[in-house]
């Protein structure tokens, strides 16, 4: 494909693409509707059927399951949960942090119990319950002990069984039938009770038989879940529903999708409950968390969800009602009917990840700037300035090139790990002689200025040399329709095009072969359904080998909330870049803080695993199980180590799925036992029983003998560049 990139990462492929379809033949309609535009495209099969229109979000019909006096399903709104992390034998502890979470706004609570005592704690936090009015259903979570699933089964509405670790998480080989023996017991009593069951696999825990066969993939995700679903139905019990987890959104979506694809292809209609597990904290934790979630929202899958955050459990209802309501939002929504009825079809591939890659700006002789830098190659961020930003002092202007990310040098503004890859003026182009200086520093640090093609006439060739002109594409298809190139106003010597949605396929086309842009903004008009329609125009780029890099713009309205904002970011832009499709962000909300902004949009490039400027952590929610205070831990690990950008660091609280879920992180610290940490290394433990007083220290040293560490930058001086070279 010219000038496409594919990537592809075996960590997050299927293992027997080809063979999951080989039993499916394709349509006349869709081997029509597959035939490549040209003989570069034949790597591209038609997207497969894993939800009811790719380009409208229609709920997948699902079956009812009854969850106590929750309903959940496609017939039924989407339901909230959250996860207590109290000691569950603490009983007053447990049935208090349960009816918080009522009070909250939970469906479902889903409470630990990993032994007898705590099964028989249960039955007394299930009465004082009902004893004081709640009757929200609870879920017995289950690892590793089938004894105690058959007795906390007597006392709550639902069981979440693991199947990577059910029978027995110390034996290798599990056959299949010691898994139906010690499973069929549990099955029968859930159907004699009316009680549900969630067949819950974890990336990070599957079977060594499942990991012989499969490997850590999503197949073997779904291959695993699918073994206890025929126990279920071979008892003739439905009452059941799936769940697919991981702690990188990418391999979570792709495990959904496949889920659901192939109970399609099996005329199942069970439905989903939707989560990034071990997303962690604060924005990048509800971030993560959006972008799974949102991504398959959007393709009308998912029944009842939670967002995993190392925070109390009550916090995570209000993020979870909101992408909730946004779930029940989309529904119905997709391409207008003009363009939905031209069946275009779409090829994106579900089961390997390729990443749609533009072709960067070269440079050409006689450049008055380097344009190779107005794109990243791993995913760029844009940043909006307006008026307010370039007014007053040489002081104020040098507070907006540190907001912007600039560090300061000998009077200059230099460009860090994280500073805005190029801005976009909104509105006219600065008079002031101190704020174009600023923007022409800015320039001179490979920072690119991108502005109106009419505010850049109107403020005459001297303003601003080798600014961007930015065009809409109607008026970049009407110019190219009447001359071979498109005239720029005086100054400017590159086009940047904007996408609205609107716009016919031919000007899209136009626009994009003949304006010879060095990139494309989508920017999608608000009464759209961004999704949907974006999906569409990456579909006409790959259909006519367009390979203009992309940016996705979202603009939210002033006074939006921080949390809005990031899982809106999550949903609408995170929700395309799981599938590859884009090549940059920018995300504008008048009156927010531009440093807030910009690094937003850095943390959605993370979160999709594109461009790392940051310590990534993977940290798990707690629960009951947890050996440490893991918000305090997780805070003070942040503190020695959130310098280390690169770097991934996994915090668990014990060890059920820690050391799988820690598949991309490069070091963990796990609870082992009470007091006692084991450290990794990878996937590899390599020191155990560390004493928690220690540990942390002992992190920093394992970080520093694999050659990780660096120093963390003394604070900036507040002279600028300016101010201090004005």
């Amino acid at each position: 494909m010219s000038g496409v990139m594919l990537r592809w990462s075996t960590r997050i492929g299927l293992a027997g693409h080809a063979v999951a379809h080989a039993h499916r033949a394709p349509t006349a309609a869709a081997q029509a509707s597959a035939t490549p535009s040209s003989e570069n495209n034949d790597l591209w099969l038609p997207t497969p059927h894993y939800c009811e229109d790719v380009y409208r979000t229609v709920r997948r019909p699902t079956r009812t399951v009854q969850i106590g006096r929750v309903p959940v399903g496609s017939a039924h709104p989407i339901a909230r949960q959250t996860m207590t992390t109290s000691d569950t034998r603490d009983v007053a502890k447990t049935v208090e942090q349960v009816k918080r979470c009522a009070d909250a706004g939970a469906d479902i609570v889903r409470i630990t119990v990993q032994g007898k005592r705590e099964a028989e704690a249960c039955m007394r936090i299930r009465e004082q319950l009902f004893a004081d009015g709640y009757d929200t259903p609870l879920v017995a979570d289950i690892h590793f002990q089938p004894a105690v699933a058959m007795r906390v089964a007597d006392a709550f509405e639902k069981i979440r069984i693991n199947p990577g670790n059910f029978v027995d998480g110390r034996k290798s080989f599990e056959e299949r039938e010691r898994m139906r023996e010690a499973f069929r017991p549990l099955v029968d009593k859930c159907r004699s009770l009316g009680r549900a069951l969630r067949i819950g696999t974890n990336h990070g825990s599957l079977s060594a038989r499942i990991l012989s066969y499969y490997g850590d993939t999503p197949r073997g995700m779904v291959e695993s879940a699918f073994e206890f679903a025929e126990f279920c139905r071979e008892a003739d019990f439905h009452n059941f529903l799936f769940s697919m987890k991981a702690s990188n959104p990418l391999v979570m979506v792709q495990a959904y999708r496949l889920l659901a694809e192939e109970m399609y292809a099996k005329g199942w209609d069970y439905p989903l409950h939707l989560g990034v597990t071990e997303a962690g904290e604060g924005e990048d934790g509800r971030m993560k968390s959006a972008i799974g979630v949102g991504a398959l929202l959007a393709d009308g899958l998912g029944d009842t969800i939670r967002v995993s955050l190392t925070e109390d459990p009550w916090y995570e209802i209000v993020p979870c009602a909101k992408l909730a309501a946004i779930g029940e939002d989309m529904r119905g929504r997709g391409l207008e009917a003009e363009r939905a009825s031209a069946n275009l079809q779409e090829h994106r591939d579900t089961h390997l990840f390729r990443r749609r890659v533009g072709a960067l700006p070269t440079q050409r002789p006689g450049d008055a700037l380097d344009y190779r830098s107005v794109l990243h190659r791993d995913g760029s961020v844009f940043a909006t300035l307006r008026a307010e930003h370039l007014a007053g002092d040489a002081r104020a202007c040098d507070a907006t090139l540190r907001a912007l990310g600039c560090k300061m040098a000998v009077g200059m503004p230099l460009k860090d790990i994280a500073t805005a890859d190029s801005v976009v003026i909104d509105g006219e182009l600065p008079s002031g002689a101190t704020a174009l200086r600023a923007l022409r520093r800015l320039q001179q640090a490979g920072v690119h200025v991108l502005a109106e093609a009419a505010a850049i006439e109107r403020a005459g060739e001297a303003a601003l040399p080798g600014a961007v002109a930015i065009l809409d594409v109607d008026e970049v298809a009407k110019k190219a329709s009447s001359s071979s190139s498109v005239a720029l106003p005086a100054g400017a010597e590159r086009l940047a095009v904007r996408v609205r949605g609107t716009e016919s396929r031919e000007a899209l086309v136009a626009a994009l072969q003949l304006g010879n842009p060095v990139l494309a903004f989508l920017d999608i008009d608000a009464f759209l359904s961004r999704v949907h329609v974006c999906r569409w125009v990456f579909e006409v780029l790959r259909s006519e080998n367009i390979d203009v890099p992309i940016v996705h713009v979202l603009r939210a309205a002033q006074g939006t909330g921080r949390e809005d904002l990031s899982l809106r970011a999550g949903v609408e832009v995170g929700g395309l870049m799981v599938d590859g499709l884009g090549d940059g962000v920018m995300l504008d909300c008048p009156g927010e803080d531009l440093a807030y902004l910009r690094e937003s949009a850095f943390g959605l490039l993370q979160g999709v695993r594109m461009r790392n400027t940051k310590t990534e952590y993977v940290s798990c929610p707690s629960c009951g199980r947890t050996l440490f205070d893991l918000q305090d831990v997780t805070d003070q690990i942040r503190k020695r180590t959130g310098h280390l950008p690169g770097v991934a660091i996994a915090v668990m609280g014990c060890i059920v799925n820690g050391p799988g879920e820690m598949a991309d992180a490069d070091f963990g610290y796990v609870g082992g036992a009470p007091g006692k940490i084991d450290l990794y290394v990878g996937k590899e433990v390599v020191r155990r029983g560390v004493p928690m007083d220690s540990a942390c220290d002992q992190l920093v040293d394992l970080i520093k003998e694999h050659g990780r560490w660096k120093e963390a930058e003394p604070e900036e001086a507040e002279e600028g560049v300016l101010a201090g070279a004005a």
